[in-house]
């Protein structure tokens, strides 16, 4: 146990196993060296002991999953600067019945399973998880380094049931070569829970914003505008995921409404070949190609925003930003004249968003909303092993404790 935990200025008085079968508990007993004064838990100076309170007890890390329990009766100090107060214990936080190895744990393994299967397997209660969590991420929030920050990543989230703005959440995220976290989550998706997360970064650290080279983000307009008037010296990159989703959802509707005039007019058309039309075209392999080419050949129009989707792939390939933007303006002029409606809608997107599409390749194609996706993606798996969380509070310390990075305490045991 001294080995294990910080003890400078306590004994070690009794150690015993109490309890019957499978109800065991180490209880280790503690008291105050009488060579050593108090020392005051806000200046952490010594200063005279003032009286005794009652004993306490402290949960401790369990020893072959045997409960552990620290028992230890505190001493009021009579610090010159603060006044009477509790002494300093190395192992307590605050008046918490938990000591901090313990809550530093149980916040580990919660990283790993379920908080309620953390408390089980524990022998402990869903409410001592939350609070070890809490304090984990109180104390990396608290002592994070937001220095060298210069590329940050922003989306939303859907978590709940429904589609009211409650249900979604804002992230921001830092993308830098070799730090990927989460730097800030608040509640729905407007302009200004934007503007609020980058106001808390910014008074977090002065200077902030104006450290930031490139953003990455959909084309969700209150983002972009938020963007543009709070980080205007910053590359606003477009997202890929977003345009191709875009075109993809355009070929999905020149097939159904071809589909339809088919269907209305009598004439033979080749089906299911939905999923095949939007999955890239190199990846179509085999019998799937062969039906491919046979659905491309029964639905003309569709062949041709197909089409259209698969050559805008070459765009992201460029590294001339000339080049790139001479591409653009190509293929939005051939959607423009395809006739096809949802085709068109797209082409119009990509005029509106030209300068901001070239920022892929103003940045050297250095970044890209792909790191955005990932972490996304280990968001809704913390969220999913956890079973859905009702509290926006909960979700909070769920989604910092599992994808902010935060620092840790440090103690002289890694459990």
């Amino acid at each position: 146990m001294r080995r294990l935990q910080d003890l400078a200025g306590f004994v070690i008085t009794q150690t015993e196993l109490v309890g019957s079968k499978g109800a065991l508990c180490i209880e280790v007993h503690l008291a105050a060296d009488p060579r050593r004064k108090p020392r005051c838990s806000r200046c952490r100076e010594a200063c005279a002991s003032y009286d005794t309170q009652p004993e306490r007890c402290w949960h401790y890390v369990p020893a072959w999953n045997v409960r552990t329990d620290l028992f230890y009766a505190p001493r009021r100090g009579d610090c010159k600067q603060c006044g009477v107060l509790v002494e300093d214990m190395p192992w307590s936080a605050g008046k918490s019945p938990y000591a901090k190895p313990f809550m530093l744990f149980l916040a580990r393994w919660a990283r790993r399973l379920s908080w309620k299967e953390t408390a089980t397997v524990f022998k402990t209660s869903w409410e001592a998880v939350r609070r070890s969590v809490e304090w984990v991420v109180s104390y990396g929030l608290a002592n994070r380094s937001l220095e060298g920050v210069s590329a940050l990543g922003t989306d939303e989230l859907h978590w709940g049931r429904g589609k009211k703005s409650t249900n979604f959440l804002t992230l921001i995220y830092q993308i830098d070569a070799g730090v990927r976290r989460l730097l800030w989550v608040g509640l729905k998706r407007k302009e200004s829970t934007l503007q609020q997360g980058f106001a808390v970064l910014e008074k977090a650290r002065a200077g902030f914003l104006q450290g930031i080279k490139v953003i990455c983000s959909d084309m969700w307009k209150p983002y972009l505008k938020v963007i543009k008037a709070m980080v205007p010296q910053a590359l606003n990159i477009l997202d890929p995921f977003h345009i191709a989703q875009h075109m993809n959802t355009a070929v999905d509707n020149v097939r159904r409404g071809e589909q339809a005039r088919l269907s209305q007019a009598g004439k033979q058309q080749v089906k299911h070949g939905r999923f095949l039309l939007l999955r890239r075209g190199t990846r179509v392999l085999g019998h799937a190609r062969a039906k491919l080419k046979a659905v491309l050949r029964s639905l003309r129009q569709t062949s041709r925003a197909w089409e259209l989707k698969e050559s805008f792939r070459r765009f992201w390939r460029y590294r001339s930003e000339t080049w790139a933007g001479a591409f653009l303006r190509a293929w939005v002029t051939r959607a423009l004249r395809s006739r096809l409606e949802p085709m068109r809608k797209v082409a119009r997107m990509m005029r509106s968003h030209h300068d901001l599409l070239m920022n892929y390749f103003r940045a050297k194609r250095e970044y890209n909303s792909a790191v955005v996706e990932g972490l996304n993606n280990k968001a809704r798996i913390a969220l999913c092993r956890s079973y859905g969380h009702r509290s926006f509070e909960i979700l909070q310390l769920v989604l910092y404790h599992n994808l902010g990075d935060l620092p840790e305490p440090e103690f002289t045991h890694r459990f």
